[in-house]
């Protein structure tokens, strides 16, 4: 059996941590190094829910997309049961369950979150959107990624093969009126690469949590524009995470979380 220390440095060899942003928080962020895992579950983000999920199958780890505990925005001073951070940090810590959270790195890393993305939604000839720098071999990263599709001369066929594709309980568009050939992903909220996007030569871009002035800018600059949702975006890197988990530890069960779901509905 593994320990989650070492399921921690494997990940890291997946999606390095130098790859991640000064900001982020990403890693062993809760729980017990030295701890042997048996079980470990899957999901985008470490919520009650999921801390319940967890402690149900008697996991000793998740694995997650987002940090449990985002220190760039707000530092972690108290664990309170009367706190929603602190219920699901008592939770983990209470069942005996760690935490690791590949974040910003999984969003750059080739293979992660913006290739699964791009794979899901059919691109070919796939690239990079936007450079971050180079890795320590001297490739290059970053977030975004860009390719072509064919069959869709209508935005509103290709955002409802998008809405079914990653299971998306609503879509906001702006429609360009140009037909969908080369398009851009960004998994998660990626609104300001819209010009990236737009030196590429795409004609679309698909990403999340859009500002109003971004649905402006790219009715100005005249590209078809997609709020996918951050949750359906960046979920389908769970599945990728499952597999490198499974190939690595062949002996560990994994299981993909089954009550993690988008937050939101639409009318």
């Amino acid at each position: 059996m593994a320990a989650v220390k070492e399921i921690e440095a494997f990940l890291f060899s997946k999606a390095p941590k130098d790859l991640a942003m000064s900001w982020d928080n990403v890693g062993l962020l809760v729980g017990y190094p030295d701890r042997e895992v048996k079980k470990a579950l899957v999901a985008l983000d470490i919520t009650e829910e999921v801390a319940a999920e967890a402690a149900e199958l008697g996991v000793e780890l998740i694995v997650a997309h987002h940090p449990v505990m985002n220190c760039a925005w707000e530092k972690v001073q108290t664990v309170r049961d009367d706190t929603l951070q602190g219920r699901i940090l008592i939770k983990l810590l209470t069942n005996g369950i760690s935490g690791i959270c590949m974040h910003t790195n999984l969003d750059a890393v080739e293979g992660g979150v913006n290739d699964a993305l791009a794979h899901r939604l059919g691109l070919k000839n796939i690239r990079q959107l936007h450079q971050e720098g180079l890795d320590p071999q001297g490739r290059p990263y970053g977030i975004g990624r860009a390719g072509d599709v064919g069959g869709f001369d209508d935005l509103h066929a290709f955002a409802s093969f998008i809405r079914d594709t990653l299971n998306a309980n609503g879509l906001r568009l702006e429609d360009a009126g140009r037909p969908v050939r080369r398009v851009a992903v960004g998994g998660g909220a990626c609104g300001d690469m819209l010009s990236d996007a737009a030196e590429l030569g795409c004609d679309t871009f698909v990403t999340a949590d859009v500002k109003y002035n971004v649905f402006l800018d790219a009715r100005a600059m005249g590209i078809n524009l997609i709020d996918a949702g951050h949750f359906s975006t960046e979920n389908v890197v769970c599945p990728v995470l499952a597999d490198w988990l499974g190939k690595g530890f062949p002996n560990m069960e994994i299981f993909l979380s089954k009550r993690h779901k988008e937050v939101f509905s639409s009318l």
